[in-house]
């Protein structure tokens, strides 16, 4: 345990030696279950209650090991119980900490990026912290620049963001050095003259519209007409041929498993087919890789033939290749009569293709493998919709469950409310907060697609679970301009690929579409509310084309000097082109008495 080497240098006892990690940080755990002390090389938090599903697990363990130095490890034990706790008595005096507690995912990306600060100084030959120079910052901020290969040299440059989060690394080291007890920085070193990591980085002021671009109509017109068309005339059949298939699925796997094969019985399946004209159940592509890959001739006519299905047919779990030969000539015999097809949806019935003018079977027959498939690009159509047409958030979506959604509320005859239960995430506690979402009729069918399509469909079920856009909608969009889809009419897409939040709506109209981009905060009000949690403050009022002092300030600390590490000068800040505020005596002014009229010489 690396806590063992609680200060042993500095003769002092780290303030959170014993501590239990949930209880300090506020989580809940299940009952039974242990938690994580702050001795632990490893915070296993996967089980508190109230984590967003969108949160991946790899994100809910705080793993210490990776950092080289064990003093260090107990320097970022102290620094992550010190953001997620910081109302502790150790921590709430400290003048530059944190004043709310820290995410559990902001956490583990700054652990993440501690990890690499600290192993970059071991690898350049620094072993204590009282070594670190402003010369070390810079160097490691012009590293992190560009990302790299296994031999160092640099492959692609790398955003504002990787740049601010390796400042707040060294700026975190920075703020609670009186925390920590085995090593800490210098008390005179002051990175970058105080400059805050955002102005390091040199990433965009906060006046400026949002970075993601609204999606285009060339990318959002075709995505959205074929999600509402897959929904719509492909999404009942689907959820109903995928409940069959579990169905058969799990009724095979309680089918007995006999050494010797029951002839009569497969006899008769196969006499079943000839009489029905029923063409024998076909293996699919990988399965056909397998046989031969096994020692299959590859012209064996029995070769795409799913002998398996067959089995089930006749009431057998498993097919033993030893069987083959004494049934060889009936299943030739009867391939020969009917050939042979998919085994699942192989009388389709018919739907209007896209483009209106015709109709045509919903589906070609499939594989069973397809049909998963096949269900997956059903479930992308539903996230899309609800997506588009309410303005949901990605973690938002992976929030809705089978319980979300509410019966539909007859406002008057012939008019109905429709309704979508959820959890805010972004910018709430632990936990998120309940809201409820008023929809369009499209967006609830979506949702109540989704729900058809889950395997348990339980109340606490989340309907799309932790997922991927991005991967998802790949495979999307190689179904619809793939023969699938083509037959059916769909207009093809192009190969620009769309972001979850491009086709969000405006927060305060979540069912306009497509995004209007808006100012990060649109007044003062929720500035107050923004993502800087260092305590309640307000932005600099400043005249249009002037800087505040903090701004001179920031900009001389990030000016070249000698030092080639240096940090390049930040761009000037543009002019802004907001009215003028107006000032307090004219305000005052406004709110006096209204002046008596003027009256006119000779007037009344």
């Amino acid at each position: 345990m690396t806590a063992d080497l609680t200060a042993a240098a500095a003769g002092r006892r780290s303030p959170f030696a014993g501590a239990d990690v949930c209880r300090q940080a506020g989580f809940r755990l299940p009952a039974g279950t242990s938690p994580p002390r702050f001795e632990d090389d490893v915070w296993d938090l996967a089980e508190v209650i109230g984590l967003p599903v969108q949160l991946r697990l790899s994100a809910r363990r705080l793993d210490f090991t990776a950092i080289k130095e064990p003093r260090w490890q107990l320097v970022a034990k102290e620094l992550m119980l010190a953001l997620l706790a910081p109302r502790h008595p150790a921590v709430a005096t400290l003048p530059r900490a944190y004043r709310t507690p820290l995410h559990l995912s902001t956490c583990h990306l700054r652990l993440g990026e501690l990890t690499r600060w600290l192993n970059w100084l071991t690898g350049r030959g620094v072993t204590d912290l009282s070594q670190v120079s402003d010369a070390h910052c810079g160097a490691y901020l012009d590293h992190r620049r560009h990302a790299r290969d296994d031999t160092g040299q640099p492959t692609a440059h790398l955003g504002p963001a990787t740049r601010r989060s390796a400042a707040q690394a060294v700026a975190d080291l920075v703020n609670y050095r009186e925390l920590f007890t085995s090593d800490h920085i210098n008390d005179q070193l002051r990175p970058w003259k105080g400059a805050s990591p955002t102005a390091v980085a040199q990433m965009l002021s906060g006046r400026q519209e949002n970075k993601t671009p609204p999606v285009s109509d060339a990318v959002l017109r075709p995505l959205l007409a074929a999600a509402l068309y897959l929904a719509g005339a492909l999404g009942p059949p689907t959820a109903a041929l995928a409940r069959q298939t579990r169905e058969t699925s799990r009724n095979h796997r309680a089918l007995p498993a006999p050494g010797l094969l029951p002839a009569g019985q497969f006899t008769d399946v196969l006499a079943d087919h000839a009489r029905r004209g029923s063409p024998l159940p076909a293996l699919a592509a990988h399965d056909i890789r397998g046989r031969l890959a096994g020692g299959w001739a590859p012209d064996d006519p029995l070769l795409p033939v799913s002998t398996r299905i067959l089995a089930s047919q006749a009431g057998i779990r498993q097919f033993h290749s030893s069987w083959l030969p004494s049934v060889r000539a009936s299943l030739e015999h009867t391939l020969d009569q009917v050939g042979l097809a998919p085994p699942w949806a192989r009388h389709a019935h018919d739907v209007p293709a896209a483009t209106g003018d015709k109709h045509l079977p919903w589906t070609l027959p499939l594989h069973g493998i397809e049909v998963v498939a096949l269900a997956g690009i059903v479930r992308t159509a539903a996230t899309v919709v609800i997506a588009a047409a309410s303005g949901m958030r990605s973690s938002e979506l992976m929030e809705l469950t089978a319980a979300s959604l509410l019966p539909p509320e007859q406002i008057r005859p012939g008019l109905l409310r429709h309704r979508l239960a959820g959890r805010v995430i972004k910018g709430q506690p632990l936990g998120g907060l309940a809201d409820q979402w008023v929809v369009i009729e499209p967006v609830w069918r979506a949702a109540e697609l989704a729900a058809s399509l889950l395997d348990e469909p339980a109340a606490d079920t989340p309907l799309f679970g932790r997922f991927a856009f991005d991967v998802r909608y790949k495979w999307f969009r190689a179904w619809v301009n793939g023969p699938a889809g083509q037959r059916l009419g769909l207009a093809p897409h192009p190969r620009r690929e769309p972001v979850l939040a491009h086709a969000k709506a405006h927060p305060g109209h979540r069912t306009r579409l497509p995004a209007r981009r808006r100012p990060r905060y649109q007044d003062r009000a929720q500035a107050r509310r923004s993502r800087d949690n260092r305590g309640v403050h307000l932005p600099a009022r400043r005249r249009p084309g002037r800087t505040t002092s903090r701004d001179q300030q920031t900009r001389t600390a990030a000016q070249p000097g000698p030092d080639p590490l240096r940090v390049p000068q930040l761009p000037k800040r543009r002019p802004a082109r907001w009215p003028r505020r107006p000032r307090a005596h004219r305000v005052l002014r406004r709110h006096r008495r209204p002046a008596q009229r003027r009256r006119l010489p000779g007037g009344s």
